[in-house]
């Protein structure tokens, strides 16, 4: 598996990114990947079937000039920025019979994570079907999705390491279905931070999914992908 911290310019290119590296999987070019990424700048992510009308605070999004953008895969709406650290991974159904159902794929994946973590001495806890928390307050740092494709998944996460928890609550509405455990919470009272380096939450990473070599470089094949996908208006874009 390779590792890929890459960080991309734009929200747009770093999500549609990830749509570039499982499309290209799909088609024979690459492989698995584990990727990272960081935004510099805020902007708001809805999933494939989120609405935008009753999940973000638009009077909020529109003054700020808050980009929202759309992805591919499902699950709802997050919040973007600096301190909010992104990873991906395309991972292949044929060398991972664990993947087989959307269920038994997030146990897979997410208790990986868990282990990662708890060797940077972080106890955290899987809250099915794709949350992770602090296991001492139930807090959530994580959310999770993914986009399954005929031979490979895309599977994306989020981890707070020192994130502004606050442009949460000034930028998304309470969700209208919530899981039990988070038991009517607040953003500001429901979501945490990790206090660990990037750095070092990368390294554990690659050590629990085995990923080999380290890549920041996005290939010239990969850059032409993803402008003709933006060309060919398979990227959903700015919904403000």
């Amino acid at each position: 598996m390779d590792l890929r911290v890459i960080s991309l310019s734009t929200p747009e290119e770093n999500i549609l990114f990830d749509q570039v590296l499982l499309e290209r999987a799909e088609q024979g070019l690459s492989g698995e990947v584990l990727r990272f990424w960081e935004s510099e700048k805020t902007f708001i992510v809805l999933g494939k079937t989120s609405q935008a009308g009753k999940e973000i605070v638009a009077d909020h999004v529109e003054r700020d000039h808050v980009p929202v953008i759309r992805r591919t895969s499902a699950g709802g709406v997050v919040v973007q920025g600096k301190g909010c650290l992104n990873f991906t991974l395309i991972l292949s159904k044929a060398r991972n019979p664990e993947l087989i159902t959307i269920t038994s794929s997030y146990t897979f994946i997410l208790n990986k994570v868990v282990s990662a973590l708890d060797s940077l001495g972080v106890k955290a806890s899987f809250y099915p079907p794709c949350d992770l928390a602090l296991t001492h307050n139930q807090r959530k740092f994580s959310g999770n999705a993914q986009r399954r494709g005929k031979k490979f998944i895309l599977h994306h996460g989020t981890v707070l390491h020192h994130f502004d928890i606050r442009l949460a609550e000034k930028y998304l509405q309470l969700p209208e279905k919530m899981p039990v455990y988070r038991e009517g919470r607040f953003h500001q009272d429901f979501m945490a931070n990790i206090d660990q380096d990037p750095r070092d939450i990368i390294a554990a990473f690659a050590k629990v999914f085995r990923t080999s070599t380290m890549n920041h470089r996005v290939a010239a094949q990969e850059l032409t992908y993803c402008q003709r996908l933006l060309k060919e208006g398979k990227f959903q874009g700015k919904l403000y």
